[in-house]
């Protein structure tokens, strides 16, 4: 069964190479965050802004293939995860034909940012993701926690 998700957080650290991700399930109390590196980070958040880049960047060019090649993206699913690593795929749908395409979940999420798809997530993997992945956690911001007071 796929979950249903959205990308409720981008988190991007100044002082390190590993950025975070946080989806969230729709409708649901239960999220997770991925790793993805800082080139990742910024195309999602610039894609989440709408900004645009004088020339094509690597999520462009895919678009504009797909898109050439007469496809669109239809979805992003998170389909397993394995040794801490996530595999997803970009679901294509090119006339009456749905297409799979393996694809590393930030940079399936960046495409799919820009065309609002649904990202969807295999049960078995938000299962394991939301329950045993705590080291992954990303870090409180400054301010943040700042309930106390």
């Amino acid at each position: 069964m796929l979950v249903p998700m959205e990308l409720s957080r981008v988190l991007i650290l100044d002082s390190s190479t590993e950025q975070f991700i946080t989806l969230t399930e729709k409708g649901g109390a239960r999220s997770f965050a991925i790793k993805i590196g800082t080139p990742e980070a910024m195309a999602i958040e610039r894609r989440l802004l709408g900004a645009a880049v004088p020339r094509p960047q690597t999520h462009e060019l895919l678009d504009s293939v797909i898109r050439a090649l007469g496809g669109r993206l239809e979805k992003v699913v998170i389909h397993s995860l394995e040794k801490g690593t996530y595999f997803a795929s970009l679901m294509l749908r090119r006339g009456e034909d749905l297409v799979e395409v393996d694809a590393r979940p930030s940079d399936a999420i960046a495409l799919g940012v820009a065309h609002g798809v649904d990202i969807e997530v295999a049960e078995a993997v938000l299962a394991e993701a939301a329950e045993e992945r705590p080291d992954i956690d990303p870090p409180i911001e400054a301010g943040e926690d700042d309930d106390d007071e």
